[in-house]
């Protein structure tokens, strides 16, 4: 069997110093976070998100004008703390998104960490590519050691700025002759995400990540986000393999 894992990004990849400081003050996490699928169950699962997301977002689709096909809304304006509370619907249908992946034999994954180093020090692309390479490394093991027999995967990212970079980073993942990344099949594809139903899921997971994250890492700073892990902490977990936010 082979995976199609979806990639996004989540938190903010610029420094981070305090969430009241004047300028650095986005997010204390920066990762990559969304799901893995059988490769035979993706296109299935493209329209069955297609439709929930409709369901539940017409009223914006309506007023946008736009085809829903290409109309996509970002994780992080999804999930906000004004919406989880309000709309019992959101609550359901993300009980519904993590059952359904699971339903497929997908799983929910993420890997990510704080950001150590002082704005002057902070080198974003460098994030990236130590965040992908951990990504990598964790989803190789789960199809090495955890799947019997063991699965590939193929990797998909939303679009980003360092393609190049990104792409040759993974390839000496790949094949580093030291650790292999045999599972993974080709270095990741790049897509854009208001076209891909499956990347539009993994960034409204990704968006709850960021969530997460800023209250796993920062509780006294945001004590709100309590309510995310209230209503989805434990389903979230149940349903994730190898992952995991590094201090």
């Amino acid at each position: 069997m082979t995976y199609v894992v979806y990639l996004d990004e989540f938190g903010h990849i610029g420094p981070y110093i305090s969430r009241i400081d004047k300028r650095h003050n986005d997010s204390p996490v920066f990762g990559l976070a969304g799901f893995a699928l059988p490769i035979e169950q993706v296109r299935g699962f493209g329209t069955w998100f297609f439709q929930r997301k409709q369901e539940l977002l017409s009223f914006e689709i309506h007023r946008a004008g736009q085809h829903p096909a290409v109309w996509e809304k970002k994780g992080a304006s999804l999930y906000t703390v004004a919406n989880v509370m309000k709309y019992a619907e959101l609550r359901r249908f993300t009980f519904r998104l993590f059952n359904q992946i699971d339903k497929l034999g997908g799983f929910l994954f993420h890997v990510g960490g704080t950001k150590p180093h002082t704005p002057e020090d902070h080198n974003p692309n460098q994030l990236y590519r130590i965040v992908l390479r951990e990504a990598i490394k964790r989803l190789n093991q789960h199809c090495e050691e955890d799947c019997d027999p063991c699965e590939n995967f193929i990797l998909t990212l939303d679009e980003h700025d360092q393609r190049d970079a990104l792409i040759t980073e993974a390839a000496i993942a790949m094949y580093n002759s030291a650790e292999p990344r045999r599972c993974l099949i080709e270095p990741p594809f790049q897509v854009e995400s208001h076209r891909y139903q499956t990347m539009q899921a993994a960034d409204w997971i990704a968006g709850l990540v960021g969530r997460f994250g800023a209250v796993w890492k920062a509780p006294l700073e945001y004590p709100e986000n309590e309510i995310f892990r209230t209503y989805f902490e434990d389903r979230f977990n149940q349903k994730s393999v190898r992952s995991g936010i590094r201090g």
